[in-house]
C-alpha cells in the first residue's frame, strides 16, 4: 500500500481537486483507493455527497478513542465509484489542536490506523487542512510521499516556503527525509504572472518540481458540481489529461514509495 499526502499551508491551491483527480485515475486503472479527509471543512467528503455530520464515526474518532481495525472499517464510507472509499471528516476535527495538541504520542495516530488497512487498499490519499497542527503532522508522518499543489501566482509561493520549512522541521524530529513533489496548479498561459511564477518555482525547486502544470480548466469546477471525479466527468479535458500525466510521473519515478533514511 502506498500513501500520498496532499498538503500545503495555503488554502485555495487545489489540494482537494488534486486528491480527487488522482484518486479517480487510479481507480480507473483498477487500483483500490482510500481517501482520508483531515480538513474540518470536509470538502472532500461533501464532494462525494457525504454529509459527514450525520455519521456515527469519522476521522475524528481515530483521535478521541482507541480504534480497533473493526471500528476503523466501520468508519469508512463507500462512494459511487467501486474502487474508491473515503474516511470522512467532521467539524469536530477543528477542536483537536486545543484538546490534544499538548498530549504526547498523537503524531502517529493516522499512520497506525492506515497500517491496519494494508491489505484492503493499494493507495491511500490524504487531503490536508491548510493549517499546521495535529492533523497535518499526522498526515505528513503517515506519508510515503508528499504532493504539494501550488497555485502559479506569487502569493502562493509564500505558502510553499512555509510548507517546506514544516517538512524540514519534521525531518529533524523524525530523523528521516521526506520525499515531496511540487505541483504547479491553476496555470494560465495567457497571463504573465502565471508564467513568471512557474519559472520561479522551476528555478528555486529544480529537484522537487513536476515539470508539467495543472491548467485552469472549468471542467474541474464543473466536475465538482456534478460530484464526479474529473476523469469520469470529462475524460479528455485539459485538466484530466494533466492529472493523468502527473500520476504517470509519480509512478514512473517510483517516488511514491521512496523515503530517504527510513526509520
Amino acid at each position: 500500500m502506498i500513501v500520498w499526502t496532499v498538503a500545503n499551508q495555503k488554502g485555495g491551491v487545489g489540494k482537494t481537486t488534486t486528491t480527487i483527480a488522482l484518486a479517480g485515475v487510479l481507480a480507473e486503472q483498477g487500483h483500490r483507493v482510500l481517501l482520508i479527509d483531515t480538513d474540518p471543512h470536509a470538502s472532500l467528503s461533501y464532494y462525494f455527497g457525504i454529509e459527514s455530520e450525520d455519521l456515527d464515526l469519522s476521522v475524528y474518532d481515530l483521535f478521541t478513542q482507541v480504534s480497533s481495525q473493526e471500528q476503523i472499517l466501520q468508519s469508512l464510507c463507500p462512494t459511487k465509484y467501486p474502487n474508491i472509499d473515503i474516511l470522512p471528516a467532521t467539524m469536530g476535527l477543528a477542536t483537536l489542536d486545543r484538546s490534544l495538541g499538548t498530549k504526547g504520542g498523537m503524531g502517529l495516530v493516522l499512520k497506525k490506523a492506515i497500517h491496519t488497512l494494508t491489505d484492503s487498499y493499494d493507495y491511500v490519499l490524504i487531503d490536508c487542512p491548510p493549517v499546521l497542527g495535529v492533523l497535518m503532522v499526522n498526515a505528513l508522518a503517515a506519508a510515503d510521499h508528499i504532493v504539494i499543489p501550488v497555485q502559479t501566482e506569487f502569493l502562493a509561493l509564500k505558502g510553499l516556503d512555509r510548507m517546506i520549512k514544516t517538512i524540514e522541521i519534521m525531518q529533524g524530529e523524525q530523523k528521516s527525509s521526506f520525499k515531496y513533489t511540487i505541483v504547479p496548479t491553476m496555470f494560465d498561459k495567457r497571463t504573465k504572472a502565471s508564467i513568471l511564477a512557474f519559472k520561479k518555482l522551476q528555478e528555486v525547486y529544480t529537484d522537487n518540481i513536476w515539470p508539467g502544470v495543472i491548467p485552469i480548466d472549468t471542467n474541474l469546477r464543473n466536475a465538482s458540481s456534478a460530484q464526479k471525479v474529473p476523469s469520469d466527468y470529462a475524460a479528455n479535458s485539459r485538466g484530466t489529461l494533466a492529472y493523468k500525466s502527473l500520476l504517470n510521473f509519480l509512478i514512473k519515478h517510483k517516488i511514491s514509495i521512496m523515503r530517504l533514511n527510513p526509520t
